[in-house]
């Protein structure tokens, strides 16, 4: 009977699987092809996928439709090599391998349909997107919101955090941040600033976040002395890299923040591995 536990050894097999590049991980045939796919009515590149170089040029429309939803009718197909120039445009009774794409290669989708969805940014500028704000009454109607969590903490523990929280979750140490006078000096903390470089991996505590440093120095709108501009690998920040208007590094909403130099540590901390279980075999 087979055991219905996983050794270390099927464990690591399904991380190398799951971070193989491409096609979920899946080996490459040598009748395939991988190539990037842009849209003219998108700004980024924003997928790889494995096409087979049998398939016609019809054929290659319809799956891109599965990915783009442009549809087959209002789609041109160009081939273009990897620094963008152009090589052909699929012909719909072709087969792929005619053009002899390779690896990196760049199928780029015109989308000829002046009404199409992706027209016009709708795919991707949020701000056209009209948004839904809840009123103040009906949050408070709802259950399990963050509010009636911390509240409820804050009950019980007055001087309750997040970041206490977070430490408490890992097991880890927490101190309160000490009530400081006004900070007077624009070299504050500029010493130990030093040791830590744009690009380092870091912990800050408290709590033990850990992440990227992005920006080290000093900052309008906050008190005196030096600063260090981490971006989490976990959405524990509080900004994305801007403070007060005005933008020090780029990084998602929620997992930006800035600390002082002497909270944070550089070295080898690599982002917390969930599928890490210390020295055991099985799970």
């Amino acid at each position: 009977m087979a055991s219905a536990f996983m050794t270390r050894n099927d464990i690591q097999m399904l991380k190398d699987y799951v971070a193989a590049p491409g096609n979920f991980g899946q080996n490459q045939a040598q009748s395939s092809v991988r190539l990037n796919v842009t849209h003219s009515n998108l700004k980024a590149k924003f997928m790889e996928i494995v096409m087979d170089l049998h398939m016609t040029g019809v054929a290659v429309k319809v799956k891109l439709n599965t990915h783009c939803g442009t549809a087959v009718g209002s789609m041109v197909v160009q081939l273009k090599d990897e620094d963008g120039n152009l090589i052909a445009t699929l012909d719909d009774d072709r087969v792929l391998g005619f053009y002899s794409p390779y690896n990196g290669c760049m199928l780029h989708i015109i989308d000829t349909d002046p009404h199409s969805l992706s027209a016009n940014g709708w795919l991707e500028d949020t701000s056209k997107v009209q948004k839904y704000v809840m009123s103040d009454e009906d949050y408070a109607k709802r259950e399990n919101t963050y509010k009636k969590f911390r509240d409820e903490k804050r009950r019980v523990d007055p001087e309750w955090t997040a970041e206490k929280e977070l430490a408490m979750r890992r097991n880890l140490p927490y101190a309160a941040p000490s009530k400081r006078e006004a900070v007077t000096d624009a070299a504050y903390m500029q010493e130990e600033a030093r040791s830590i470089d744009v690009g380092n991996r870091c912990e800050v505590d408290p709590g033990g976040k850990r992440g990227v440093v992005r920006y080290v120095g000093q900052c309008e709108g906050l008190p005196l002395g030096f600063w260090v501009g981490v971006q989490y690998d976990e959405p524990v920040g509080k900004n994305d890299g801007s403070i007060k208007g005005k933008r020090y590094f780029e990084c998602p909403q929620g997992y930006g923040g800035m600390v002082r130099p002497n909270l944070v540590k550089v070295g080898d901390y690599p982002p917390v591995d969930d599928f890490d279980f210390s020295d055991e075999d099985e799970i």
